[in-house]
């Protein structure tokens, strides 16, 4: 057998990227795909905001020199047709850019190389590329490239939407416009119509509503040979309640396609404390279980699909990865070998990667000299959920300029998160002037003592505009603010980030993540399952503290056992160390003593708590 024909076998089971590009806010991953997925690189754009998809399809038809038709906010269906005509463009574009690398020449400076340079050593696509470079016959080394050209993947366009943020939306004489047109269900609509071939990922807790709204598309159902032109995929953050919406999705003939675990404090945007239950412990029980779960989702799915007259003759994939701290090559590869994953997830190290992601310069550099301290979980969130906060924020300054000017609050444009009605008849946001000088004359009224009225003050002049603040960046950063528009950006990177101290090239932070240059070296940082125990220790002790202001026989009985799981994470965690191979024994011993003294923390805390 020829040996290029050896070497076309070779690389048929060719891996691409293994590691993923959540969903960063509202803007900062708009328009990641146009920059990361001709290299197969993997990314997921928001379809909360149609208002900002909008926007950047004008600009990129302007940029691309394409027609642009506007679609009217008031026109019928807009905000399901704003998402469908930005997917649609970018995927026009992704596959125009991927089209054109699998023209250019191999063995000069370009795209094509830069694709193949960036894959992981143990990508059996870029073994079959180095193998190509060895090859002696020129004629034979051309069918190669050829053969090499044709396995190319690009990255697949996935879409993110907070199931739970799904505001009802109502017309100009204040008439309901029906369930299919909340907030949510539109967007879905938009995705699903869209001529992406991807994944919808479903965050932030299950909504039934939405979940039974997929079975309106054929999309979400096999074809004749079994493919699913669009898939579901959930971010979960524990085992039990991925089994609870899979099951529930399953029955309706919907399969999910991949679990993505994400850790509950330790990552960016807003953030879960999982009763104390940790990562380790989470994907220890994915990996035990996984098998059981696929077994009887599959009965469940395929009983759900004969009733709808489909038959496939192939069991569909199931895939699980992680996000969520992730900081080096080793934990990157620990995570994938030990827990058995598909896949990891890299979020908030690429806010400083410029050519990946939206980031003013401003912010930019307020990022790339933050310290820890920088970081913090606020209840800056209108959704009354825990939210990564950064203090060089331009919002922040903004919201505190804004109080001292006694006009605490953000005029409220968009309105998507809008769920308060203690004041008004139709839902407000809590971050808007408007609730905020309610509830400020409200508490005028009750006359507290002086402390506890600036407690409550502060509580509700915490909150910030997420609608704009988080689109701000895109706007700065493309020279797209309009008159009168703010420039004040919000920016909810994870923990993580404190240890990511510049700004980087897109190849240097995918080699980072496969171990090709390491950009912590000298870095003192715990480890990623230390970092998020550490997190979780500091939450508890916030959480008690205000306990013990407000005494609950049920708070205490959810502290105790937050406590415990904690507890149970660090016994498992002494018992893991020896199977984590991939680094020095100093290592392991450094995390040892960061575990005893986490242990002695809790201890602390427990005593604590008895004693009220």
């Amino acid at each position: 057998m020829p040996l290029f024909l050896c070497c076309y076998i070779f690389i048929q089971n060719r891996m691409s990227h293994t590691f993923h590009i959540p969903v960063l806010g509202l803007a900062f991953s708009v328009d990641t795909p146009l920059k990361v997925a001709r290299y197969g690189i993997t990314s997921t754009v928001s379809i909360v905001d149609d208002e900002l998809l909008e926007r950047m399809r004008q600009y990129h038809s302007a940029k691309y020199h394409l027609r642009f038709e506007p679609i009217d906010k008031k026109s019928p269906d807009s905000r399901a047709r704003r998402v469908t005509a930005y997917l649609n463009l970018l995927n026009d574009l992704v596959d125009e850019q991927f089209e054109q690398i699998k023209q250019l020449p191999f063995g000069e400076t370009n795209d094509l190389e830069r694709y193949f340079d960036l894959l992981p050593q143990e990508s059996q696509l870029k073994q079959g590329y180095d193998l190509m470079q060895e090859f002696p016959d020129p004629t034979g080394k051309q069918i190669f490239q050829n053969l090499l050209r044709a396995h190319l993947q690009k990255g697949s366009i996935d879409v993110n939407i907070m199931a739970k943020v799904d505001k009802m939306n109502f017309d100009a004489e204040g008439r309901y416009t029906g369930d299919e047109n909340t907030d949510a269900l539109a967007a879905l609509r938009g995705f699903a119509q869209s001529n992406l071939q991807s994944s919808i990922i479903l965050s932030a807790g299950m909504n039934p509503r939405l979940y039974s709204y997929l079975e309106q598309f054929k999309d979400f159902f096999p074809d004749t040979e079994g493919q699913l032109r669009k898939k579901v995929i959930l971010k979960v953050s524990d085992y039990r309640s991925a089994f609870v919406q899979a099951k529930y999705l399953a029955k309706k003939g919907i399969w999910i396609s991949e679990f993505r675990v994400e850790s509950g404090l330790n990552c960016g945007g807003h953030a879960f404390a999982t009763d104390g239950l940790l990562l380790g412990p989470i994907l220890e029980e994915f990996k035990q279980k996984r098998q059981l779960m696929l077994a009887e989702l599959l009965t469940m799915y395929n009983e759900a699909l004969a009733q709808k007259g489909i038959n496939i003759t192939a069991p569909p994939i199931q895939r699980v990865s992680v996000q969520g701290g992730i900081g080096t090559a080793n934990e990157n590869r620990f995570l994938m070998e030990y827990y058995q994953l598909d896949g990891t997830g890299w979020g908030s190290p690429f806010l400083l990667v410029p050519e990946a992601t939206n980031v003013d310069d401003q912010t930019l550099q307020h990022l790339a000299t933050a310290t820890a301290d920088d970081y913090y979980v606020s209840d800056a969130s209108p959704l009354g959920v825990l939210f990564n906060n950064f203090k060089g924020s331009s919002i922040e300054q903004q919201r505190l300029q804004r109080i001292e000017n006694n006009r605490p609050g953000s005029p409220c444009t968009k309105k998507y998160l809008c769920t308060n009605t203690e004041f008004t008849e139709l839902p407000i946001c809590t971050a808007s002037r408007e609730y905020q000088h309610l509830k400020i004359k409200q508490l005028e009224a009750i006359a507290l003592p002086a402390d506890d009225y600036q407690k409550q003050y502060n509580s509700v002049t915490e909150k910030i505009c997420l609608c704009e603040g988080l689109c701000a960046s895109a706007y700065v950063k493309n020279d797209m603010l309009k008159p009168k528009e703010s420039a004040a950006v919000a920016i909810c990177p994870g923990p993580n980030l404190a240890f990511f101290s510049k700004t980087y090239s897109l190849d240097e932070m995918v080699k980072h993540i496969y171990g090709q240059v390491n950009l912590l070296e000298n870095v003192q940082r715990p480890n990623l399952f230390v970092n998020e125990l550490n997190l979780y220790i500091e939450h508890l002790r916030k959480d008690i503290n205000i306990h013990l202001k407000r005494w609950s026989e049920k708070k205490e009985k959810y502290l105790l056992k937050f406590n415990q799981q904690l507890q149970s994470a660090i016994g498992y965690y002494k018992n893991l160390l020896p199977q984590i191979t991939n680094e020095t024994q100093e290592y392991q011993n450094k995390i040892y003593t960061e575990l005893i003294i986490a242990e002695k923390h809790l201890q602390a805390l427990n005593e604590r708590l008895r004693l009220t």
